[in-house]
């Protein structure tokens, strides 16, 4: 059970020369969510994780051999009002063509343009992160943020485009990796990933013949219900307290 428990509720905090630069980068992030929210953009978070296959059957490996096992990675994404009604992604690592992960984002910002008009897609991608710049002259280094939307952010493996997202009414933002509260999908993947260690057994079917024996796992029915552990009225409490994390950066950052 450690082995799950840390991934899942540790959060890192960068700390050191970054401070500045991040504190910057953060305000910037909220200003700009807050005048979109404003303009009556709805504010969705797009987010992935990764299940290897140990989590689904349960099974202890050593490190060095469960890379070697098969991983998915599950894309989805959530608001105020739960996870939204798009079908999610569950794919196999590695066994997409690059083609059609370019189209899911494209597929995502269509099915938000249906059900919610315009949308602030809000995901998070680690490698933004604000760079140090030393000074000839020995005083505190000088502080530069990267810009704070790229030209294509890489969510596990799927490339959303902020001119895709403006194409379709929407705008793409990205949190920043220091403030983890702000994202509330690691709450959610949290979730799902507790329902799988504790009700794994309930979706596996074992049969024993003669020579021998094995055991068959309801993936897609164990994914299914562990998405749908994360009501709407948890999806609610959780956002909240993301608006409660933004009102106190706002007013401490300011």
């Amino acid at each position: 059970m450690q082995r799950f428990a840390n991934p899942l509720l540790r959060h890192v905090i960068r700390r050191g020369c970054f401070d500045a630069a991040s504190k910057r980068q953060c305000l910037q992030y909220l200003r700009t969510l807050r005048t979109m929210q404003l303009n009556r953009f709805n504010t969705v978070f797009l987010g992935a994780t990764d299940i290897p296959e140990s989590l689904i059957t349960g099974e202890k490996i050593a490190k060095e051999a469960s890379l070697r096992w098969p991983v998915w990675t599950l894309v989805h994404a959530g608001s105020s009002q739960g996870w939204v009604p798009w079908r999610y992604k569950l794919l196999l690592r590695g066994d997409l063509p690059l083609h059609q992960q370019n189209g899911i984002f494209q597929e995502l910002c269509d099915s938000l343009t249906t059900s919610y008009g315009k949308c602030v897609i809000v995901t998070r991608d680690n490698n933004t992160q604000p760079m140090c710049v030393g000074t000839k002259d020995g005083k505190e280094p000088e502080t530069r943020t990267l810009p704070p939307i790229p030209p294509a952010i890489c969510v596990s493996g799927i490339e959303c485009c902020p001119e895709v997202a403006r194409a379709n009414g929407h705008e793409l933002l990205v949190v920043p990796s220091s403030y983890n509260y702000l994202y509330p999908m690691d709450v959610a993947w949290s979730s799902l990933k507790w329902f799988i260690i504790n009700n794994r057994k309930d979706f596996a079917l074992r049969s024993i013949e003669r020579t021998h024996s094995y055991r068959c796992i309801l993936f897609s029915d164990l994914i299914v219900k562990g998405i749908e552990e994360m009501t709407p009225n948890k999806w609610k409490i959780v956002i909240d307290r993301v608006k409660r994390w933004e009102n106190y950066y706002l007013d401490t950052l300011s």
